[in-house]
């Protein structure tokens, strides 16, 4: 009983490492070489460091440094930074295929790292050369690690209406406020916040870039979380925190145009993990139906699961299809893409959520012990369907494009 509960530990290596995936929902078809040849790296680098630490640093709730360290210096660090301050200057789509496979050796850590590159892309994208020089290298080789700072206890959705202030004194902005739901809070060193230097609404928001150990910034305890264990969250807290005025990013009143160009990305990043749950959790779902017998004969042989099998292989191909269609369009700039990211993200990470479910109940009751893969899958997965923008608030910026006109 024992070795048949270390086995799918063993089966989740080899099936993420294994090249034979059935050809309808292989993530490499459709890609260039250079594309293919990424993906692998990938791949081989969630298989060998990350899926066989996944349920210990889940666990745990260790925050792995070292191993995204080791990410970072195959270029996932910075992966559509620009070259010259140490990024990869891959496109959206290049950082889609490679979080969504990192994302089948642990999900909750490369939801992070999807945060952070995030952050890189932000400093890069409207930072002055001296703050892009200043920042980027650091970040880009996670020798430091970055967090976004948009949410508040009183605004989530209603993001627009954050209170955190910034009084202007002569060189300095004066923050006072606080920050919730922080990825990495506490444990990061350099945060780019999201804060009021003007009046109501969206247009009086700036954005600072502020260190860890500044005077007056502070942390919240650890957060207790059904999942993204790996990866600590607490409050960011501002008590006369003062913050030069050489780490603004962009324009005063520019804040909430680059934290939504932000999310944009960080929606298709979030969508590309939520796929590479689900591409695991097909691949462990298929291996239990095949070795699980019930009433004489394996699962494999019961045409209903037979079915279940092909809807979410079905299901996972549709949502990746839209997560890379939604990752071509912010590429190119095109008018459309912030509508087809937020359709990605709603898609993909309900859909996605929807297949590790339905891996987890494929493998009856031992889908729910923490020796099996899938029912972590299930917990890293849930909250995508909340961060980045809620599935609620995707749907309003669908349907105000669809009706505006």
């Amino acid at each position: 009983a024992m070795a048949w509960r270390a086995a799918p530990r063993a089966a989740a290596r080899l099936l993420l490492g294994r090249r034979g995936i059935a050809s309808c929902i292989d993530p490499s078809v459709g890609l260039t070489e250079d594309q293919k040849e990424f993906q692998k790296v990938a791949l081989d680098f969630a298989a060998k460091e990350m899926a066989p630490h996944m349920a210990e640093w889940d666990e745990k709730e260790i925050f792995p440094v070292e191993t995204m360290r080791k990410a970072a210096q195959l270029g996932f660090g910075g992966i559509y930074v620009k070259p010259d301050v140490g990024g990869s200057g891959l496109s959206r789509l290049d950082t889609s295929i490679i979080f969504e496979a990192l994302s089948t050796g642990c999900t909750s850590t490369t939801a992070y790292m999807s945060i952070h590159n995030m952050c890189v892309w932000m400093i890069d994208t409207f930072g002055n050369e001296e703050q892009r020089r200043r920042f980027c290298p650091s970040l880009c080789s996670m020798e430091k690690f970055a967090s976004y700072c948009l949410t508040e206890p009183g605004s989530g959705s209603d993001a627009a209406s954050l209170l955190t202030s910034a009084q202007r004194k002569g060189d300095t902005y004066v923050l006072n406020g606080s920050k919730a739901f922080i990825s990495g809070g506490g444990d990061t060193d350099v945060y780019v916040v999201m804060c009021r230097t003007g009046g109501p609404g969206p247009k009086g928001i700036s954005c600072l870039v502020l260190e860890k150990g500044m005077p007056g910034l502070s942390f919240g305890k650890k957060e207790k979380k059904v999942g993204w264990n790996s990866q600590p969250t607490r409050a960011v807290i501002f008590e006369d925190c003062a913050v030069p005025v050489g780490n603004r990013l962009g324009a005063e009143g520019q804040g909430f145009s680059i934290a939504m160009q932000g999310l944009n990305g960080g929606r298709i990043n979030i969508a590309s993990c939520s796929l590479g749950a689900a591409h695991a959790s097909v691949l462990l779902a298929q291996e239990h139906l095949s070795v699980r017998k019930q009433f004489g004969e394996p699962l494999a042989n019961n045409q209903y699961l037979q079915f279940r099998l092909a809807e979410m292989a079905t299901r996972l191909v549709a949502a990746r299809l839209m997560v890379r269609n939604a990752a071509r369009a912010l590429q190119d700039g095109r008018e459309d893409a912030a509508v087809l990211c937020s359709m990605a993200k709603l898609f993909a990470t309900d859909e996605c959520f929807g297949i590790c479910n339905q891996a987890l109940q494929m493998h009856g009751g031992y889908g729910y012990l923490k020796d099996y893969a899938v029912q972590q899958f299930v917990r890293d997965i849930r909250v995508h369907q909340i961060l980045e923008g809620t599935n609620e608030v995707m749907r309003m910026i669908v349907a105000r494009n669809l009706l505006q006109g």
